[in-house]
């Protein structure tokens, strides 16, 4: 896939020099402007908190207060950025991870051969599955598509209603390899029912795990709490599962030496499969499978499993894919500069951040397009966000909105100066992707994604209109926008739009707007969202969230009770998304519900501990310097 162009900007922002760093005198902004205490995302029906920065742009005939949140600065100096270099761009590299490949697909040939030594009839089944699950948490997948489907489908012929024991000739089906064949078909499309779980669950929820806790009964659990991630609707028996083995592997954990299967188990745990993403994982699951005690180097160096091999792949691929994504954070970083966005010195400039998500759930070199496009409008909608919910004013943002909705670089001349240019940013950057969607697409996307666009800003003008008027929602009222405002259809649209999988109109909405899988995934994020951030909204006066508003609608509810609520909810949600993601009448292509879903994962990320875009010094610092600026050790 061709980079997205760089289109030069036919306005550079012009800022009141109240925003920038500058003592100079502050150019007035000519414009009648009600001081309405704007807040973040609609939430506030109170003044301004002493928590909030003040500034004032102060013209002839008024005085115009504007709030900004206390929000750090950039962390990623471009300077920084572009010193980057790495070695790993030469040749050399690739050849070697060519050769790797070649010698791994044997591997998988000799496991098809039973040839009653290494693998044989009562090993045949697991075996495979380790194989297909060890390439793909190493994140080396993509390479072995046919020989993945080949012994899935081996291990698929021989499932039954019972589960599956260790080989198509084991005589009775073992937990370990019923849960991990549960698990890997159910991701790959295969029709597997839950209830298969249910011959090793006795009538207390307890799992065949015993109190001894020996390895291979850890293993068992682990694989048990993986597969039950994988929940749809209505799954009691993985509810049980996931109370039953996460559970037991809290208790196991802290009985067991550092070992593999310790920092495996703490992975699992501490991410799950909804926080999880592909690279992440990737680089984490290098550090079990190198460790000393990792059983798949010590015991399996044979002719047909060589985890040597299998691990150095997954470090020079990952490493490749470094060097690749230095170049794209480079142009990135380079467009956030040039595009004069810098100067908004009241916003949150998180392209790099962003970047880091977009590269770690769409790890493919050839879809530089989803990640660059997907940065973009990550960015755009969180100085969007900025403006509308902080520091813009009621009659500016109405221009602002109307604007848009004319699509038309005359519309800057009724702007405020700052909106110029963030103007001139989204139209070109929106054009840009319909340009490179129109590639995979046969067709301009341009007018559809723009309605996606002023439908989302529409949203943030409702949550504006309830602060002037100081009105507070029910949580119905606040849910349904508050679902638009999430943003997550203006961030997935247009990048999944560049992906090489053709999505006819019919076919795409499906997936995007009035999708249930849509819906779902702005639900996800709109909750999970509210419930990291109402704490810090609250200390700065802002009351409207999920929370306040189900505490109003509920009289004599807590703060607990709602956050319970709120939860469940969530829960929910997460398994339906799964089913949308992996159900079997779905006429989506995978890779554009794949990408969908990961988006919602990716963000998911960002609201584990904190709201981690507003402080991203912590956790999401941490993130981008291990999966973008730091190669693996080889």
């Amino acid at each position: 896939m061709s980079p997205v162009s760089v289109i030069p900007l036919a306005y550079k922002l012009c800022l009141p020099r109240s925003l920038m760093s500058s003592s100079r005198e502050v150019k007035p902004l000519h414009i009648t402007i009600p001081n309405l205490g704007m807040c973040r995302r609609g939430k506030s029906m109170a003044p301004a908190s002493t928590s909030m920065i003040l500034t004032a742009a102060v013209s002839d005939d008024d005085r115009v207060q504007r709030r900004r949140g206390n929000y750090h600065s950039n962390l990623w100096d471009d300077d920084f950025i572009q010193s980057l270099s790495t070695p790993y761009g030469e040749p050399s590299y690739r050849e070697r991870a060519e050769t790797l490949k070649g010698e791994i697909k044997k591997m998988f040939r000799s496991i098809s051969k039973d040839d009653g030594e290494l693998i044989t009839p009562l090993n045949d089944l697991i075996q495979r599955l380790w194989m297909v699950d060890s390439v793909e948490r190493l994140g080396i997948d993509r390479h072995f598509k046919n020989e993945i489907k080949s012994a899935l489908d081996y291990v698929y012929s021989y499932w039954n209603e019972k589960g599956i024991g260790c080989g198509r000739d084991s005589v009775v089906a073992d937990l370990n390899s019923t849960a991990l064949g549960f698990r890997t078909l159910r991701l790959h499309g295969y029709t597997v029912s839950s209830e298969v779980l249910k011959v090793f669950e006795d009538q207390n929820g307890q799992f065949a795990c015993s109190p001894s806790k020996t390895e291979g009964e850890i293993r068992s659990a682990l694989n048990l709490y993986r597969a039950s991630l994988i929940a749809f609707p209505g799954e009691k028996v993985m509810d049980d599962a996931e109370i039953f083995s996460s559970r037991y592997l809290k208790e196991a954990v802290q009985k067991i030496p550092d070992c593999s299967l310790s920092q495996e188990i703490a992975y699992a745990l501490e991410y799950g499969w909804h926080t999880n993403m592909p690279r992440l994982e990737a680089r984490n699951y290098m550090d079990v499978f190198g460790h000393p005690s990792s059983p798949w180097l010590k015991k399996n160096k044979t002719q047909y499993m060589d985890g040597e091999k299998l691990l150095e792949l997954a470090k020079l691929e990952f490493n490749i894919f470094h060097s690749l994504q230095q170049e794209e954070l480079q142009y990135i970083s380079r467009w956030w500069k040039d595009s004069g966005l810098p100067k908004l010195a009241f916003s949150r400039h998180r392209h790099v951040e962003y970047y880091t998500l977009g590269s770690c759930i769409a790890t493919d070199p050839k879809h530089r397009a989803f990640r660059l496009g997907f940065v973009k409008t990550c960015h755009l909608n969180t100085v969007l966000d900025d403006i509308y919910d902080t520091f813009g004013t009621m009659d500016e943002i109405e221009l602002f909105t109307e604007a848009v909705r004319r699509w038309d670089p005359s519309e800057t001349e009724s702007l405020p100066d700052y909106m110029k240019g963030v103007y001139m940013v989204l139209y070109e950057a929106l054009t840009e992707m319909a340009q490179e969607a129109q590639k995979t697409q046969g067709r301009d996307t341009l007018n559809y994604a723009r309605k996606a666009w002023e439908i989302y800003l529409d949203s943030y003008i409702q949550e504006a209109k309830w602060i002037a008027t100081g009105y507070l929602p029910t949580f119905q009222e606040y849910f349904e926008n508050g679902k638009i405002s999430s943003a997550y259809r203006a961030a997935a649209l247009t990048p999944i739009l560049t992906l090489d999988v053709p999505l006819p109109e019919y076919i795409l909405k499906g997936i995007d707007f009035p999708s249930r899988f849509n819906d779902l995934a702005s639900s996800f994020l709109r909750l999970r969202g509210d419930t990291r951030c109402y704490k810090a909204d609250r200390a700065r006066g802002e009351e409207a969230s999920c929370i306040s508003c189900y505490m109003k609608d509920n009289p004599g509810s807590t703060g607990e009770d709602a956050l319970n609520h709120i939860n469940s909810m969530i829960n929910e949600i997460i398994k339906e998304l799964n089913w949308e993601l992996l159900r079997p009448d779905s006429n989506i292509p995978m890779p554009a519900r794949k990408h969908a879903f990961d988006i919602t994962r990716a963000l998911h990320h960002l609201y584990k501990y904190r709201d981690g875009f507003s402080v991203a010094t912590k956790e999401t610092k941490s993130l981008v310097s291990r999966m973008v600026l730091e190669p693996v050790p080889l």
